[in-house]
């Protein structure tokens, strides 16, 4: 394998690992009755949803059909990905949803 071989498959294990951060961002929101559009427009009032959120939302299920994707477990992926900002606002709801339990 080529230098050009070997970064472009760099490029695309980004890619698809990124991809992966914005399905399990999305189906975390769905587990949690939130839009993950909406939860991005919070975080980054600036940009548009793009195309790969709008891919993930539609591959999300039902939260009765989903397992559990743990609070921490996406705070960690969405800062592997340097999304301070996505994390910040998830952050808030985790602690809305904490402060409402008896």
């Amino acid at each position: 394998m080529n230098q050009k071989e070997y970064e472009e498959e760099v490029i695309r294990n980004y890619q698809r690992d990124e991809e992966m951060m914005i399905l399990v961002f999305a189906q975390w929101c769905v587990n949690h009755d939130l839009d993950p559009s909406e939860m991005y427009v919070r975080a980054y009032p600036q940009q548009t949803v793009g195309e790969a959120l709008q891919r993930a939302i539609d591959l999300t299920v039902p939260k009765e059909e989903s397992g559990e994707v743990p609070d921490e477990t996406l705070l960690g992926v969405l800062s592997l990905f340097g999304n301070e900002e996505l994390a910040f606002v998830v952050t808030e709801e985790i602690s809305k949803r904490n402060a409402s339990k008896p």
